[in-house]
């Protein structure tokens, strides 16, 4: 009997528990039709090389291959309310990054070798995305997002060191496809998010410059990987 008392007892805690609603931070958030906020966050840069099968092999390059490297992001977060579960985004923003391209050489001796070049980007980027919201759960709400933006590379078109030399050129304009996903999380005064972001370059970025560096290339597409945090 003291058993079956006691697991009522602990049954019945549990379900009052249960039925205890959790307390909703920021309740109207979601009805304003305007905010603002910043982001911050890293970014993983990367380039998807083809190469050009009339000049691998030949004039000393055998193989090119571009290799991630890390940066780092800043922005403005604007939201305009479209529906209960869809809204507009532009994140006006600045992202520092950089992306290595290795060159298997072959030299004069025959013996081979990695060549490699840092090539840095600063973009200046003007997204515009659709954030489709899921219902909210207590205190967070997850989403997806898609949409395209505009990046304009201001490192494309500098002076290029002579110690750097030699140094593939990349054209200073691009538009990308942007897919992701995040969780919205409501605290007492503002809302938390954290989002992850798969860009893609609708160009080809290389501008070929006569040299073996840039002829083995026959289209350079860019591409990024973003972890981004929102304060709204």
């Amino acid at each position: 009997m003291k058993r079956t008392l006691l697991l009522a007892l602990v049954l019945l805690s549990l379900s009052a528990g249960a039925q205890r609603k959790k307390v909703y931070n920021t309740p109207h958030y979601d009805l304003d039709i305007l905010h603002f906020g910043f982001t911050v966050g890293l970014n993983s840069m990367d380039f998807d090389v083809y190469h050009n099968a009339s000049i691998v092999g030949y004039d000393s390059i055998y193989a090119v291959n571009a290799v991630r490297q890390a940066g780092f992001n800043l922005g403005i977060v604007s939201n305009l309310r479209l529906a209960p579960y869809l809204d507009l985004r532009f994140l006006p923003g600045i992202t520092f990054g950089q992306r290595n391209m290795e060159y298997l050489v072959r030299g004069q001796s025959g013996n081979f070798y990695y060549k490699t070049m840092k090539i840095e980007s600063t973009f200046l980027e003007f997204p515009f995305l659709l954030k489709y919201k899921a219902k909210r759960i207590n205190n967070y709400r997850p989403y997806l997002l898609a949409g395209l933006n505009y990046r304009m590379d201001l490192a494309a078109y500098r002076e290029i060191k002579e110690e750097l030399k030699p140094l593939i050129m990349l054209e200073r304009n691009d538009l990308y496809y942007e897919l992701g996903f995040g969780v919205d999380y409501y605290l007492p005064y503002f809302k938390f998010s954290t989002e992850i972001k798969y860009a893609v370059g609708l160009n080809n970025v290389i501008i070929p410059d006569g040299t073996q560096f840039s002829g083995a290339i026959e289209k350079l597409v860019s591409n990024l990987v973003l972890i981004s945090f929102h304060f709204e």
